[in-house]
C-alpha cells in the first residue's frame, strides 16, 4: 500500500481542509491523477495520486487534517480493471445527475410528479426551492369574459397578500481562506493605530498617455497598459521619500526595507487574494503590468502558492473596478500602509492653469490607511501628495522627482 499524505503548502501552515474526492473507495486511479483539492488558509492545492492502483479513502471530505496526515491509500498490487480507468463520477458529473434542490423541494416534486431537473432554481447558487416547485406547471388563469352587451362586473376587493417565496435559512462552513481573512482583518483592527487620509488626483495626463500609446505599448511589450503600472511606480516614488510607510513593527523595533514588494489586492471567487509583485522599485511600468497580469491569472485559476502571497511591504487595492467612489482600506499586517484607488468620475474642478475658472476633469479619490504608530500624519499627507503629483504629471516617474 502507498500512503496518500497531505503535503506541506508552506512553512507557516499546519492544517488544511479536505475537499470533495474526485475518486471513491475501490476506484482505479493512475499516478499523478487529481484526487482532491485541499484548501489551506492561504491557497488551494491539488492532491495528486502518488502511485497507480486501487484507491482506499480514509479521510472524509470537509474534514480538517494536519500536514503529513494519511488521508487515503493506494493498493499498487491490485489488478487493473478490464477496459478503462476508474468510472466513478466526478463532482461535476454528480451535480448533473443530482440537481441542487432543498429536501422539501425534492419531496414536493416527487409528490406532484414533476421532473425537478427541468425546474429552474431561484435559490442561492441556483438551488431549486419549494416555491419553484409550486410554480412549476401552474396553470395560467384566464380573465373572465362577460356576455356580449352585458354590463361590466363590479370590481371585487383586492385579494389578501399571500407570500409564496422561500424564507429558508442556511449556514455554510467558512472556508480556510475566508476564516484566515477574517482573522487578519480583526487583528489589523485591534493591534494597529490605523488612520486614513484622503486626497484626489486628476487622471487627465495618465489617460492621455494611455490612449496615445496603448497599442504600441502592447505590441512592444506583449501586455496591456493599465493604470496599475502608473500607480505602482507612483507608490514606489512616494515610499522612497517616506520610508516609514514601507516599514513594519517587529517587537519593539521598526524594521525598514530598502526594497519595495507591492501586494496587489485581487478579488476571486474564493475570496480576497493579495499576491506580491517583488522588487517593484527596480521594474519598468511594462514589467509591473506583466507581473500583475501573471499573478491575476494565477489567482483566477487557483494556482497561487503561499510564496506568491507572503512578504509584501506595502499594499495597493483598487475598489474602483467595482464602482467604489470612496473607501477606507484596512491594513494588511504587518505592513504599515495601504493605498486605495477608486472610480474615475468627471467632476467640476478649478483649472490648474487658469485659477478661478472651472473645468470638467476625470478625477479619482485616493485613500491612504496607515499605522500611526510608525507613520505620522504629516508623512501620510505628504505621501499622498507625492502619489498625486506623480499621477498628474507622469513625467516625474521618468525623472525621479
Amino acid at each position: 500500500m502507498t500512503d496518500v499524505t497531505i503535503p506541506s503548502p508552506g512553512e507557516s501552515i499546519t492544517e488544511v481542509r479536505i475537499g470533495a474526492w474526485k475518486r471513491g473507495d475501490g476506484d482505479w486511479v493512475e499516478k499523478d491523477e487529481l484526487l482532491n483539492e485541499i484548501e489551506s488558509d492561504k491557497a488551494t492545492l491539488e492532491l495528486l495520486a502518488p502511485a497507480t492502483g486501487t484507491l482506499k479513502v480514509t479521510a472524509q471530505s470537509g474534514s480538517d487534517q494536519k500536514v503529513g496526515a494519511i488521508v487515503a491509500k493506494i493498493d499498487e498490487k491490485a489488478k487493473r480493471p478490464a477496459g478503462a480507468v476508474a468510472t466513478a463520477p466526478t463532482a461535476k458529473a454528480a451535480e448533473a445527475v443530482e440537481p441542487k434542490a432543498t429536501s422539501v423541494a425534492k419531496k414536493m416534486a416527487a409528490d406532484k410528479g414533476v421532473d425537478i431537473a427541468k425546474i429552474e432554481g431561484t435559490g442561492p447558487g441556483g438551488r431549486v426551492t419549494k416555491a419553484d416547485v409550486e410554480h412549476a406547471g401552474a396553470p395560467v388563469s384566464a380573465a373572465p369574459s362577460g356576455a356580449a352587451g352585458a354590463a361590466p362586473a363590479k370590481a371585487s376587493a383586492a385579494p389578501a397578500f399571500q407570500f409564496t417565496g422561500s424564507r429558508g435559512v442556511r449556514r455554510e462552513r467558512m472556508t480556510k481562506l475566508r476564516a484566515r481573512i477574517a482573522e487578519r482583518l480583526v487583528m489589523a483592527k485591534n493591534t494597529t493605530a490605523m488612520l486614513t487620509t484622503f486626497n484626489e488626483c486628476d487622471m487627465t495626463e495618465v489617460m492621455r498617455l494611455r490612449a496615445e500609446h496603448k497599442e504600441s505599448f502592447e505590441k512592444r511589450h506583449g501586455v496591456g497598459l493599465g493604470f496599475m503600472g502608473f500607480f505602482v511606480k507612483a507608490v514606489v516614488s512616494a515610499l522612497e521619500k517616506y520610508p516609514r510607510a514601507n516599514a513594519s513593527i517587529v517587537g519593539d523595533e521598526i524594521e525598514f526595507h530598502d526594497f519595495v514588494d507591492v501586494s496587489v489586492a485581487v478579488g476571486t471567487d474564493k475570496g480576497l487574494m493579495v499576491p506580491v509583485v517583488r522588487n517593484a522599485h527596480a521594474m519598468s511600468i511594462a514589467q509591473v503590468e506583466q507581473g500583475i497580469k501573471d499573478l491575476a491569472l494565477k489567482a483566477r485559476d487557483g494556482k497561487l502558492m503561499v510564496d506568491d502571497m507572503t512578504g509584501g511591504t506595502f499594499t495597493i487595492t483598487n475598489g474602483g473596478i467595482y464602482g467604489s467612489l470612496m473607501s477606507t482600506p484596512i491594513l494588511n499586517p504587518p505592513q504599515s500602509g495601504i493605498l486605495g484607488m477608486h472610480a474615475i468620475k468627471n467632476r467640476a474642478v478649478e483649472c490648474p492653469k487658469n485659477p478661478g475658472h472651472v473645468v470638467i476633469r476625470p478625477m479619482m479619490y485616493l485613500a491612504l490607511s496607515y499605522d500611526h504608530r510608525i507613520v505620522d500624519g504629516a508623512e501620510a499627507v505628504g505621501f499622498l501628495v507625492q502619489v498625486k503629483n506623480a499621477i498628474e504629471k507622469p513625467e516625474r516617474l521618468l525623472l525621479g522627482v
